[in-house]
């Protein structure tokens, strides 16, 4: 199962981030908001999902080096 766990944590958050992209998408086509109010959406969606990403990185390089000191 350890060697697993990285591969489903993957496939949940690419599910999610389909799943809010395809939203955004149908509501645009569906013309609930503009187009450029989706762009803004598809855009801010792709920086939370690197930022929080780059985030949850850094978090586990300083465990990583935290453990190595002690």
């Amino acid at each position: 199962m350890a060697k697993r766990k990285p591969a489903l944590i993957a496939a949940a958050v690419g599910g999610s981030f389909v799943a809010l992209a395809v939203a955004i998408i149908v509501s645009a086509g569906a013309q609930v908001i503009t187009f450029t109010v989706a762009k803004l959406m598809l855009v801010a969606l792709v920086g939370l999902y690197f930022g929080f990403g780059f985030l949850i990185g850094v978090y586990q390089l300083l465990r990583k080096l935290e453990d190595r000191r002690l």
